[in-house]
């Protein structure tokens, strides 16, 4: 039973850092979000941070309490190549707007520290 408890708390956990980061970074004028879902009353996609964020941290649970320690920083590292690259797709799609002093080193970075933090909260509820 702990192990579910601590699967739902790190998804809050997850889907919260998520929010307030994004709503950092769009108030900062960072990146946008041209197209999102109740554009007139939220700034930031929160599709994203409700659903993709809390099934793609599902999913990195899963995956990461299998591995071992090596691995699954392997796996932290993939997962941040994988959405920097991802990103260049989204913004083709229109789907998500940098400005000139974004650098997508910042999500691979940025991304390998949030599952990190993410993996240490699981491990610290569990």
């Amino acid at each position: 039973m702990s192990n579910h408890r601590a699967f739902v708390a790190t998804i809050i956990f997850s889907s919260f850092i998520g929010t307030y980061l994004d709503l950092l970074f769009v108030g900062k004028q960072m990146y946008s979000f041209p197209a999102r879902p109740f554009p007139d009353i939220f700034t930031i996609n929160v599709a994203f941070t409700l659903l993709i964020l809390p099934i793609f941290t599902t999913l990195f649970l899963w995956i990461a309490k299998a591995l071992t320690a090596f691995s699954r920083i392997l796996f932290i590292v993939l997962i941040g190549l994988c959405i920097s690259i991802s990103e260049s797709f989204s913004e083709n799609l229109g789907l998500f707007t940098h400005s000139e002093a974004w650098h997508h080193s910042y999500s691979l970075f940025g991304y390998m520290i949030f599952m990190l933090i993410i993996w240490k909260f699981y491990r610290w509820f569990q």
